[in-house]
Formats: C-alpha cells, sequence, structure tokens
C-alpha cells in the first residue's frame, strides 16, 4: 500500500482567557491510499479537532507544537499541511486532495443558495472548467450517490430534501472534486437507521470505485465494526488503541476500548442492561495527570496510573495500545 497521508506527534492547544487548552496531545498515524480508518471516542475526546488539523481547519486560537508534523503525499511531492498559510495554498487540502462531511448537513449548506448552485461555484473554484461542464458533473455526482430525479434536485435548497438525502447531497459535493481523502465527521448521527444503513453501503462503494482513503469520525463501534480497516480509539486527546477494526472489536486491550464496547447493546440477550463507561470525561481544563483515563478507569492499579504517561506497547505488530497494564516496567 502507498501512504497517503502520514501525521507525527500532533499536539494541538486553544490559547484561551484561561491559558492554552491542550486538546490533542501526541497523536500519530498513518493512512494509506484506498484504507478505511476509523476514529472512535466520547464527545470531548479530540476526533473533529484532530481531522480538522488534516484541512488546517481549526480556529484561529488554535496552536501547534513545533514536533507536530502532518504530510500529505501528492502525486511526486510532499505536502507539509501545517506550513500552508495563503488561500491559495490551502485549496489541495479544503477540497482539493481531501474533502469533508460534515456532521449536520442543513449546517453545511448555504440556505439561501441552491444546492447545484453551491456545487457548481465548488468546482469551479478548484479547476477551471466551464460553468455547464461543472453542472454536468454536479448532477451526474447527485446521481452517483442515489438521489433520485438529480436534475430536479439539483436546483432546490437544502430545506426542501430530507435528512438522508442532505447528507447524500453533502456526500456527492464532497466528491466532485475527486479528492484523495474523505473526511466523515459522524456522517450518520441525525439519520435514521435504514438511511444509516444505506450511507454506509453507499461509503463503502465509493471507496472501491474511487480508491480513496476515508476518515470515518464515530463514537460508535458498530459502525466502525461494519466500514473500517483499522480503527484508533482516543480519549481527551490521545491515541490509546490502535490496530484492525476485527482485532481491536476482538481482543480489546485498553480499559477504556473495553467500555466502549460493553456499551453496545447486546442482540443476543435483549434483557441484558447497557454497561455505561463509568463517570465523565474531564474537561480539558482540568486535565489529569499520569494516564488521561485513570480517573475513571475499572482496573486502576495505583500511583503509576497518576504519575506515568503510558507509552505504546505492541501487541502484535499492527496493534498497539497505551495503557499500563501492558507496559514491560508492569507487567515485568
Amino acid at each position: 500500500m502507498t501512504a497517503l497521508i502520514d501525521v507525527k506527534n500532533l499536539t494541538l492547544k486553544f490559547r484561551t482567557d484561561e491559558g492554552l487548552i491542550t486538546a490533542v496531545e501526541d497523536v500519530s498515524f498513518s493512512l494509506d491510499k484506498g484504507e478505511v480508518m476509523g476514529l472512535v471516542g466520547e464527545s470531548g475526546s479530540g476526533k473533529s479537532v484532530t481531522a480538522k488539523s488534516l484541512m488546517h481547519l481549526n480556529a484561529r486560537n488554535a496552536v501547534y507544537t513545533p514536533e507536530s508534523k502532518i504530510t500529505l503525499h501528492e502525486g511526486n511531492r510532499q505536502v507539509d499541511v501545517l506550513s500552508l498559510r495563503t488561500p491559495r495554498d490551502l485549496k489541495i487540502v479544503r477540497g482539493g486532495a481531501i474533502s469533508m462531511i460534515f456532521q449536520e448537513p442543513m449546517a453545511s449548506f448555504a440556505p439561501a443558495i441552491t444546492i447545484g448552485k453551491q456545487m457548481v461555484e465548488q468546482l469551479q473554484l478548484h479547476s477551471d472548467m466551464s460553468k455547464a461542464r461543472a453542472k454536468e458533473i454536479s448532477v451526474e455526482m447527485l446521481d452517483r450517490v442515489g438521489i433520485s430525479d438529480p436534475s430536479r434536485r439539483f436546483d432546490q435548497y437544502a430545506f426542501e430534501l430530507s435528512g438522508g438525502m442532505r447528507q447524500r447531497a453533502m456526500i456527492a459535493m464532497a466528491l466532485s472534486t475527486k479528492p484523495q481523502l474523505l473526511i466523515a465527521d459522524e456522517p450518520t448521527t441525525a439519520l435514521d437507521v435504514t438511511i444509516q444503513a444505506q450511507v454506509i453501503d453507499l461509503m463503502k462503494d465509493l471507496v472501491n470505485e474511487f480508491h480513496m482513503a476515508i476518515i470515518f469520525i464515530t463514537h460508535d463501534l458498530g459502525v466502525i465494526a461494519q466500514t473500517a480497516d483499522k480503527v484508533a480509539v482516543m480519549y481527551l486527546g490521545r491515541v490509546i488503541e490502535e490496530g484492525p477494526v476485527r482485532e481491536v472489536i476482538r481482543n480489546p486491550k485498553h480499559p477504556y476500548t473495553q467500555g466502549l464496547l460493553a456499551a453496545l447493546p447486546k442482540l443476543d440477550d435483549l434483557d441484558a442492561p447497557l454497561t455505561p463507561v463509568a463517570g465523565d470525561i474531564p474537561s480539558p481544563l482540568e486535565r489529569p495527570t499520569g494516564c488521561v483515563f485513570h480517573t475513571r478507569c475499572p482496573k486502576f492499579i495505583g500511583e503509576v496510573c497518576k504519575t506515568a504517561l503510558p507509552q505504546d506497547a505492541r501487541v502484535d505488530p499492527t496493534h498497539r495500545v497505551a495503557c499500563h497494564l501492558h507496559s514491560e516496567e508492569v507487567t515485568a
């Protein structure tokens, strides 16, 4: 496989009235062309902030540490994403090589401009094609994602479409520039179960057809099990477990990953009570020392969890976990 994007030691802080607040800490991962990666975790775990960093979309008060590195492999060149500054330079990661599907498409489409006009404007911004050709491609892409009567939908506004249709229109718009990487931020959260299944199947088909990579952001491991090749579990800005999706789900090593899986409904035992992860995710203003999960961990082993940051331990060559239960110092 050929690497598409490499993230190394990504640490992001936001400058606020209370000082610098850490949102993402020392995150590293790599994504190959045609690969689907799931980013999983509760709200506030840093998933969306991490993904937006790939497009340089975080707010202006975001501060990246000098060690942070994001490299996009675009053709024969390597693009240092965090060094991009001008709107012209940023086009490559904002709708060019990378596109993003946002969580709520109703808030992403301009309400007073038709779906089609927005799609055409985007295509003309990223290419020198004519308006007629841009419309042709837009209608074709609306049809590709399963929207009925695409020529008529092209001239409609976002509020005239159902939730599922808006989500498909957002996917069509994101794909119209033929990106190499698609970031899908909770794309099925606001949809009913049947539409969720259709959107998941659609994204699988698109990976096969366009051979693009996808980062799928969600809190639902059940969705990830159906869509992703590998998964990274995040908690309070850190990746605490990463590996092939089937390996992580069948053999979770971190207590947090185990807790997320235990919280899923069990179809073979509908009377079994749901088992939530105890406690709440701490505020970034009160970030715990040591292991960030130790305040909620059911397998807390003492002072080492409170004071020492766990290092990555290899379960196998493709599966890593950051937990003192698996560190050489503790298990030796």
